[in-house]
């Protein structure tokens, strides 16, 4: 900036606080409208993917612009000034990861200007969670997290006017269900977004239903969120996208030959007339902005201001078109004024496709491995949290450890991160963003344990390569090693523990000095082959443990006389071509095909079901990190699989080969009702030039009828029809296979009227049910081509110079079809989303107990989940519970909350939002009417809290601490502290 630029900045600085305005922020600041015109909202935006093309600093900074122009910096600080210059512009910021690192650095003087612009809802926060997270690959408690993360920050900075009251998730590759509901629990009145399928797209334009009521649940009545679809995109408006990374024509007004007014003015009538055609009100929204746009606001806004002018000069002769800056938020409030009904939504937005031969349903697994590493962040950042409530840790360094996982983690749900339709240099830096975080809880959790097991010199490591059989603190023998387990889940929950050590002889002892049965397993050949992974430990200890919240298991080397183990049975594969074997404990039978190496058949739960599992690969030449396209049919692996079966009293394993890419383990845990499958991928070939889609389909018997179900975003269930949608007719002739595939979070299934089959997976995938009886999901993706539209570089994962190997877990559920046989379902996805997080340290002579008594969370209802448990300030705890049944498998359930309340050390208590940050008895949400209700409302109607929000001190009677939970809701708690 010059030195008469700055002189001018301060000058207008010095109006803005000798001028004090007595605007308000909210809707009480939305311009005016005219009720016999076309009322154009312009809303200036700037869509700013929080790693895309580029990391997430250099996207900020302005850094390699030879990749991608963007500087987040320079946008925000271009855009106060432009503000300032004329109070009727308007912007619109979304993600707050950006706002708050601008925000950290500006001065007292800026941020008494842009506190000023927030106040009089000039410059207004839109979605504002950490970033605009994806809807197909998250999960709830994820999404749940960043959104308390990025509203607290605005809360905290500016108060209640920076709070948002629309979603807008204009860039998610297609909408769940999920996340309309997790909007209106947090007071939001609706949504935007950008991206539908191109035939229910034509169909809605077609039908005046662009814009709708999304009944966003099946469990919770009057959950509905209104949700709007943009005309065109989230970009400008064609042809009139005036910033400095387009080119096209500015409006020119001067005594110029130049001059282009009418035509413009004309142009943009044209555009707005034909928007206006298929909406059912007088408004219409037109988003000017695009990706990291208004880097020079004032090229920008000069010609805005321009076009709004010269559009409203017209109305003089007659013209019916209104132009004015606006927000999404007052487009929202304009309509909930007009006194209109709507049409309804009840399903979601999955797959999306922009065109037939595009079906976006690749990113629903690409990057497996960084989709794993999404769900161990989150794992410690909810076992750090609630560590550090139970410890008390409050120093600013365990403050920080764990606010920078927080954020990381909602970095981390952003559109194109957990998707992986990142740049690989940009997956690398969150690869990067995520280890450091994850160890800098952990170093958290580690201070916690030392004070709460009493042991000041615990070493409390971690070990996160486990899932390849590595952990550094067992690479040198597993002798006098004490494995401390964290359970994060609210009851006490019995889970196997498997630990790298060498094939050696060991005793495992509980706390109270009894010995545990324990086995040591091999590690499958393959794993062992891996060339990066040192072979120090070619075995696992396994054992049973049950764990409340902390327990703690000691491990000795002892000489095998004294070893309380079975030993391991070793059976290989038989050669008599019509013979099976057949692995089975007291609950579980599985049958092996010994001549082609196949699950042959499953028996659980009294239920028995020929089910066969096979292997293969979709080839593509077109196939992107967003979307599958099969080049033909399914080729399955036909060859036989060669496998040994290794049998002890606690497991029972099948190693499998299948080739040289593809290998599997099927477990079988005694007492326990499921199979685990873990498979390992990798490296894929390319030597035929062509991508592949590796899957792995179970095929069985049971007459599905083209019915299955899949997960929203690992809460209720969604019912999917094979070549089917719910309001339109999709294009399936170009890609009849990718078109049924479906985000997968956490559950896929299918039955008839006796026989039910599940499969549970460790992290997101894509998954269908191509033919009646069969489940299949996809596992792995490796390709060529680049999409040349997007991410700009073709899906081709390397690792040491190879092709990158994953390994995963799916785990199978046979069961019987009857009222409330589902609840196992549910209560496993717990324990496999949150599993006991394993600690390790050298053991020591001292006793292991508690230094304190903890909450006892055990005597909550089971179907209570205790979803959030954290610092929410300096004296205040944040505490979610979650009723997590559905309404066909548990019913209204009431428990008290006093004892948590007390043991906490609680002052006072009252509840808000779903993310924290409002009192629920402020919730005041537009209330909008179904077409199908028959009637318009005759005045505008607002919904508050359905229950009475829970408000007490710790002199009330303990029943003012009762609780009452729904099936699927979830109640948030801010508890005052000592």
């Amino acid at each position: 900036m010059t030195y008469l630029g700055r002189i001018l900045f301060l000058s207008i600085l010095l109006v803005v606080f000798v001028k004090q305005s007595e605007a308000v922020c909210g809707y009480e600041s939305c311009p005016e409208t005219k009720a016999n015109m076309v009322n154009i909202h312009l809303v200036p935006h700037s869509h700013n993917d929080v790693g895309w093309l580029k990391t997430v600093d250099q996207s900020y900074y302005g850094y390699k612009n030879k990749i991608h122009h963007a500087g987040v910096q320079y946008i925000l600080d271009s855009v106060v000034s432009q503000l300032l210059q004329d109070p009727n512009r308007r912007f619109i910021q979304v993600e707050t990861a950006f706002f708050a690192k601008w925000w950290n650095v500006q001065s007292e003087t800026m941020k008494k200007v842009v506190t000023k612009l927030v106040n009089e809802g000039r410059f207004e926060f839109t979605g504002g969670a950490w970033s605009m997270n994806d809807e197909a690959d998250v999960n709830y408690q994820g999404v749940i997290d960043q959104f308390t993360v990025g509203l607290k920050f605005l809360n905290e900075t500016f108060g209640s006017c920076s709070r948002p009251r629309v979603g807008w998730q204009i860039d998610t590759f297609g909408h769940s269900r999920e996340l309309a509901a997790i909007f209106a629990h947090m007071g939001y009145d609706g949504q935007f977004f950008s991206r539908m399928d191109h035939n229910d797209k034509d169909t809605r334009m077609n039908d005046l239903t662009m814009e709708m009521i999304w009944d966003a649940s099946e469990s919770m009545s009057g959950v509905s969120l209104f949700s709007g679809m943009l005309y065109n995109f989230y970009s400008d408006t064609p042809g009139f996208c005036f910033d400095i990374l387009c080119t096209d024509e500015p409006i020119i007004d001067g005594d110029s030959e130049e001059n282009n007014v009418k035509q413009r003015v004309d142009d943009f009538i044209s555009y707005a007339k034909n928007v206006s055609e298929v909406y059912i009100t007088n408004h219409i929204m037109v988003p000017m902005g695009g990706d990291f746009q208004y880097e020079d606001a004032k090229v920008n806004y000069k010609n805005m201001d321009k076009l709004i002018k010269y559009i409203n000069e017209r109305q003089a002769s007659g013209s019916k078109y209104n132009i004015f800056y606006s927000t999404p938020s007052c487009y929202l409030n304009s309509l909930h004024q007009s006194l209109e009904s709507w049409p309804n939504k009840t399903q979601d937005f999955f797959p999306y496709a922009h065109e037939k031969n595009s079906f976006w349903t690749g990113f629903f697994t690409s990057r497996p491995t960084q989709k794993r590493f999404e769900r161990d962040g989150n794992h410690m950042l909810q076992i750090a949290k609630q560590l550090s409530v139970l410890a008390n840790l409050t120093s600013e360094q365990h403050n920080k450890d764990l606010d920078y996982l927080r954020q990381v983690m909602g970095v981390m749900q952003h559109h194109d991160a957990i998707t992986g339709t990142e740049k690989q240099a940009v997956s690398d830096d969150y690869d990067r963003m995520m280890y450091e975080a994850i160890v800098g809880a952990s170093n958290n959790a580690r201070d916690a344990l030392r004070i709460l097991a009493k042991m000041p010199d615990g070493e409390f490591e971690s070990c996160l390569r486990l899932n390849i059989s590595e952990c550094a603190f067992t690479k040198d023998g597993a002798d006098n090693v004490l494995v401390t387990l964290y359970n994060p889940l609210a009851h006490s929950s019995t889970q196997y523990v498997r630990i790298p050590v060498k094939e050696e002889s060991y005793q495992v002892t509980d706390e109270k000095g009894r010995t545990v049965s324990s086995e040591v397993v091999p590690v499958p050949w393959q794993v062992l082959a891996l060339e990066y992974r040192p072979n120090d430990t070619q075995h696992e200890l396994v054992f049973k443990a049950t764990v409340n919240k902390i327990s703690s298991y000691s491990i000795k080397k002892v000489e095998s006389s004294e070893a309380k183990h079975s030993s391991i049975k070793k059976i290989k594969q038989r050669e008599d071509e019509n013979s099976e074997t057949v692995v089975e404990n007291s609950v579980v039978k599985l049958v092996m095909d010994n001549h082609t190496g196949r699950l042959k058949s499953v028996e659980m739960n009294g239920v028995s079901e020929k089910i066969v599992q096979n292997f293969g690969v979709y080839k593509s030449h077109t196939s992107c990190a967003y979307t599958f396209r099969q080049d033909g049919d399914i080729e399955v692996f036909e060859n036989d699989f060669e496998f040994t079966v290794y049998e002890g009293s606690l497991v029972k394993e099948v190693h499998q080969h299948v080739n040289d890419w593809i290998s599997q383990v099927i477990r079988i845990y005694e007492g326990v009702n499921r199979a685990e499958l873990e498979w390992m991928v990798g490296p894929i070939p390319i030597d035929d030039k062509l991508g592949s889609e590796f899957v792995t389909n179970f095929k069985s018997e049971i007459s599905s009828n083209g019915v299955f179900y899949t997960d929203s975003n690992g809460r209720e269930l969604m019912k999917r029809v094979k070549d089917k949608r719910e309001d339109f007719v999709a294009d399936l002739s170009r890609q009849p296979v990718s078109g049924n595939f479906y985000p997968v979070t956490s559950r896929i299934a299918l039955q008839d009227d006796t026989k039910r089959l599940v499969l549970l997976n460790d992290r997101s995938q894509g998954g269908a049910s191509l033919e009646d009886g069969a489940l299949e999901m996809l596992l792995h993706r490796r390709h060529l081509f680049n999409d040349g539209g997007g991410v700009g570089e073709a899906l081709n994962e390397t690792q040491y110079g190879k092709g990158l190997i994953a390994r995963g877990k799916l785990y199978l559920i046979l069961d019987s079809v009857a009222d409330g046989d589902t609840v196992t379902e549910r209560k496993t996805e717990k324990e496999l989303f949150l599993p006991f997080w394993k600690f390790f340290s050298k053991t020591c002579e001292v006793e292991i107990t508690p230094a304190k008594s903890l909450p006892d969370f055990n005597d909550l209802p089971q179907s209570v989940h205790l979803l959030t448990l954290e610092f929410f300030s300096e004296n205040e705890i944040l505490i979610r519970f979650e009723h997590f049944l559905d309404k066909s498998e548990g019913r209204v359930i009431s428990f008290n909350i006093r004892d948590i309340f007390d043991s906490l050390g609680g002052l006072a208590i009252r509840e808000t939002t779903l993310d924290g940050n409002m009192p629920l008895s402020d919730m005041k949400r537009f209330k909008f009417h179904a077409q199908e209700s028959g009637s318009k409302p005759s005045s505008v109607e607002y919904s508050t809290a359905q229950h009475k929000p829970l408000a007490a001190v710790k002199s009330d009677e303990a029943s003012l601490f009762a609780v009452t939970l729904y099936p699927m809701q979830i109640r948030t708690f801010i508890i005052k502290t000592e």
